[in-house]
């Protein structure tokens, strides 16, 4: 099924649980989405394609309040709440030979720095997967929706597309590309989801507030879970595994992907909290997803070839006993041959 971006498969600038579906599709069930991105003020004035959607999409007016243009939502037969949605990111393309990108007074992570807009629109060259930066240089790209997110909570209302929550959204993380799984919880019947805000390439922190933004294709599994223990956005690449967090001040975003990442190492390795928590110092790496969105983005990454069961017991972990600030005493593990490696 391909489901084409038009005035009357989008939505521009919100999520809302009581949006009727645009498309409906069986749970494993593939999809390719059409998207287009951009307000009239950065479309081309000529020498570049426009896909004509994008146009007919500005004649029904521009939302009072800023957001994303985004194609959906999309039902997926036997979704409900409580459910998770496994969303594989099977292919993503570019759909126009320019992007854009702009910064603006009062935006971005230095808002105060710049007193203008400068707005720059960027050729693309889908052959050879670049874009030619106005000094010259020759970017490559790396595309992937900034949003993909399903419906939020019936109670919330409509909701503004910008902030990223607990339904996913504007979760703008670079490592979302074609080969990579999204896990977003269900909240409403369907699980209603939509994509949209496509770019071409992006630095981790989109620090000026937009990364290359352009009109992508996507092809997308969306698969209904009930085997699994998310209830926040969770990703996996073919080699790593991604929590995050979302929140306003940065240290609770890094707070929240860290105690998610902990749980998960947690039950997937079979070893304590506390063990978890000094693995994740040990061998995952924090990183800042984006720093513009109001409700700021961190996710952390640790490899999956890590993650192999624990060889021994909890038991014959066990060296030392901590009592206040010191080591109270040694301890041996019970069992010499308990633990694979120890000979």
């Amino acid at each position: 099924m391909i489901l084409e971006s038009s005035p009357e498969t989008c939505h521009w600038g919100f999520f809302d649980a009581a949006l009727n579906p645009v498309a409906e599709i069986e749970s494993g069930g593939e999809i390719t989405v059409n998207t287009v991105s951009g307000a009239p003020a950065v479309v081309p004035k000529e020498g570049f394609h426009v896909p004509p959607e994008l146009l007919e999409i500005h004649k029904t007016g521009v939302p009072p309040m800023p957001g994303h243009i985004l194609t959906g939502p999309v039902a997926v037969k036997g979704a409900r709440p409580g459910d998770v949605l496994q969303v594989d990111i099977l292919d993503v393309s570019l759909r126009q030979d320019w992007g854009y990108n702009f910064v603006r007074p009062l935006a971005g992570t230095l808002p105060l720095d710049f007193d203008e807009t400068h707005l720059t629109i960027l050729p693309l060259d889908s052959v050879r997967g670049v874009a030619t930066m106005p000094w010259g240089l020759e970017l490559p790209l790396s595309p992937f929706f900034g949003v993909m997110g399903v419906a939020p909570p019936p109670g919330w209302g409509r909701i503004s597309t910008i902030e990223p929550r607990a339904h996913g959204g504007n979760l703008d993380n670079k490592e979302l590309v074609a080969g990579s799984t999204l896990y977003l919880p269900v909240h409403a019947e369907g699980a209603l989801f939509s994509c949209g805000d496509g770019h071409g390439v992006q630095g981790d922190g989109e620090v000026c507030v937009t990364a290359i933004e352009t009109a992508l294709q996507g092809r997308f599994r969306l698969t209904v879970r009930r085997d699994m223990d998310v209830t926040y956005p969770e990703a996996e690449t073919p080699a790593h595994l991604i929590t995050m967090g979302m929140h306003a001040d940065l240290d609770q975003a890094v707070e929240i992907a860290l105690r998610r990442m902990i749980t998960v190492i947690s039950d997937r390795v079979g070893i304590s909290k506390a063990e978890a928590y000094m693995f994740c110092s040990l061998a995952a790496d924090l990183r800042i997803t984006q720093t513009v969105n109001r409700e700021k983005g961190v996710h952390m990454m640790i490899a999956k070839e890590l993650l192999q069961p624990a060889a021994c017991s909890g038991h014959a972990r066990e060296a030392y006993v901590l009592q206040g600030e010191g080591v109270e005493e040694m301890r041996e593990p019970a069992d010499q041959g308990a633990c694979l490696g120890r000979q």
